[in-house]
């Protein structure tokens, strides 16, 4: 197949950017398909919820869990509420306005992108203002609130991971942070375990029935992922968190400014 070397780039970049940040790699996938092979937006939705219906990320997991970086009980509720959402999320990309869907996209991106960059605070370090160290209060990960946050935001990445074409852990890791407490790889650690199920099928089946699905480009994607995710989360385990989270947001800033204008 001509198009199997870029193939090849895409799957190796979305499975190691995969592994660093407990994405399921469509952040990465559905712009390239976009932007390089052509496709539209809805179709590279498909495809890309296709290739992450593998364990893409069983080989990071383990690494994850090894370092006591992934917790079951949050991770399966997440699955949970991300399997509610995703048919909901398809159905309504489905029915959008190509522009309007492109221009969501590169919106929701690029509001990830601020969460993860925290420019102000990124400011007042380059000007030598350095913020009190604060140790934050982390919530018991198994209590019953914690799994119902956990489940509510599973749905809402459910929702944007059928919209978008995601796995959901641009929505999952910084929602994690934000409400539970997780430092920055727990919740990567939490989110590549909640995506480990077929948690994208219910959205798969929508574009699959509106012919919105390339599987032989799926399929070499879904292995390269799962090839290439573990060396992803040894590196982002080995680097300090605010590295990892600054080069992510930066990441996401200019593939969403990239759809923003339409170029």
């Amino acid at each position: 197949m001509e198009q199997l070397p870029l193939l090849l780039v895409i799957g190796l970049i979305a499975g190691i950017l995969s592994g660093m940040f407990g994405i399921g790699g469509g952040a990465i996938i559905v712009p390239a398909l976009i932007l390089f092979m052509g496709f539209d937006q809805t179709l590279a939705n498909g495809t890309s919820l296709v290739a992450l219906l593998m364990p893409v990320g069983l080989f990071a997991c383990i690494a994850y869990y090894r370092q006591g970086k992934l917790r079951i009980k949050p991770a399966a509720a997440t699955a949970v509420g991300l399997a509610s959402g995703a048919w909901f999320g398809a159905a309504l990309a489905l029915d959008l306005d190509p522009t309007t869907l492109r221009l969501l996209y590169g919106l929701f991106l690029a509001f990830m992108a601020w969460r993860y960059m925290a420019p102000r605070k990124w400011w007042a370090e380059v000007r030598g203002i350095a913020d009190e160290v604060v140790q934050e209060d982390t919530e018991n990960p198994e209590s019953t609130r914690a799994l119902v946050i956990c489940f509510v935001i599973g749905a809402v990445a459910g929702i944007a991971s059928g919209m978008f074409g995601i796995g959901g852990g641009a929505v999952i890791v910084p929602a994690l942070m934000l409400f539970l407490g997780f430092d920055q790889k727990l919740a990567t650690g939490t989110s590549l375990g909640a995506l480990l199920l077929p948690v994208g099928l219910p959205g798969v089946l929508q574009y699959a029935q509106a012919g919105k699905v390339d599987f032989a480009v799926a399929v070499p994607l879904a292995v390269l992922l799962l090839l290439t995710a573990f060396f992803g989360a040894r590196l982002a385990l080995n680097l300090p968190t605010k590295i990892v989270k600054r080069a992510y947001g930066v990441f996401l800033l200019i593939i969403g400014l990239r759809f923003i204008l339409g170029g």
